[in-house]
């Protein structure tokens, strides 16, 4: 095993916000090709490297390579065993696991697929790992897959849906001196508003996960200008779903949840603009089965999106596993330590069958 926290600083100190991960991936694709059991190959700024030993399960063991954008421009800093720096939770501390494992076990019990990609941070349209399972599905398919996004060294299983909505909330204009001649939209918004206060979260429990729905209104518009009654308001709802609720079923139930406040018979409308599935636990696949009891700890649910979801669509059972605490995750506050990054190798190594090499 190498110094795990003194890689992951290497990685923290090459920039890679999202649609900026070329030179990352040109380091990573370095490090990968001087590997002689593996094959590697590059698309775009991912890199997929495998192992081809003919064993009969293969794992695919993932990581994203881009950061939010940096809240300053500063490189990394180590305080005895704890490493600070934009990315060193999420999630160049599960690429340099990632990477020490694929450069370190080429005797694995199962063959192996890395995948460090492109594009997880920014709309799902630009996700590089999917894009890869709908154009080159035999480079990514597998058996079972890991991400190693942040989770505490603990399992995370599955992960929640997200839609993002749009509500429309029609008035009427007139002059803001005589106010009785219009509809104020955005008085008439305030019923939305308090349904989506009074939200109480809906718990769903799969294999032992406890899913914790959540209905959060995450943007506010309307006005015309400082002397008009605005006719149009509208709300930006964010509505994270359970894996028992697929797409379709995911936007019965946010327009339900917010009727009473979008009429259509006032010309409200809602619009849904951006959503992606859920997963669910998957934990009875016996690969991640195996990583659980590795793990030391019981799986919990993936209160957040993933793509474990990605994977799921591709036919893939998957589950989250990484270094570092996920509630630091995009705060300026982000560090992992070097015992995190070791767990989650050690962990990690045990799943591949690492003392068989």
């Amino acid at each position: 095993m190498s110094d795990l926290l003194a890689f992951t600083a290497e990685l923290v100190d090459i920039p890679s916000v999202s649609h900026g991960e070329g030179a990352l991936a040109d380091r990573i694709e370095r490090d990968l090709r001087a590997c002689t059991h593996l094959r590697v190959e590059r698309t775009g700024d991912t890199v997929v490297a495998r192992t081809a030993l003919g064993r009969p399960q293969r794992l695919l063991l993932g990581g994203h390579l881009d950061t939010v954008p940096p809240f300053d421009g500063g490189g990394h800093r180590i305080e005895g065993d704890t490493l600070w720096g934009l990315g060193a939770v999420d999630m160049k501390g599960g690429v340099a696991v990632l990477m020490d494992l694929a450069r370190h076990v080429p005797e694995p019990r199962v063959d192996l697929t890395f995948v460090l990609y492109a594009c997880e941070e920014v709309e799902r349209r630009y996700n590089a790992l999917g894009h890869l399972a709908r154009t080159a599905p035999a480079l990514v398919a597998a058996d079972a897959a890991v991400l190693c996004e942040p989770t505490g060294g603990v399992v995370e299983a599955g992960c929640q849906g997200t839609m993002r909505a749009v509500a429309t909330i029609r008035g009427r204009r007139a002059h803001s001196a005589r106010p009785w001649a219009g509809v104020n939209a955005i008085h008439r918004a305030a019923a939305l508003l308090d349904t989506l206060a009074r939200y109480e979260s809906r718990s769903v429990v799969l294999q032992g996960c406890t899913y914790l729905e959540q209905l959060q209104a995450v943007g506010v518009e309307g006005g015309v200008a400082g002397n008009v009654v605005p006719d149009e308001a509208s709300v930006t709802i964010n509505y994270r779903f359970a894996p028992d609720r697929d797409l379709p079923g995911a936007e019965a139930a946010l327009r339900a949840l917010v009727s009473a406040g979008v009429d259509p018979e006032a010309g409200d409308d809602l619009r849904v603009v951006d959503a992606a599935p859920a997963a669910p636990p998957a934990l009875d696949h016996p690969l991640l089965g195996t990583l659980v009891a590795a793990s030391g700890a019981p799986a919990r649910a993936k209160l957040g999106w993933t793509d474990v979801a990605t994977c799921w669509e591709a036919g893939i059972p998957a589950a989250n596993f990484g270094p570092g605490d996920p509630l630091l995750a995009h705060t300026p506050d982000e560090r992992v330590t070097r015992a995190e990054l070791d767990q989650a190798r050690t962990v990690l190594g045990a799943l591949v069958g690492e003392s068989q090499a």
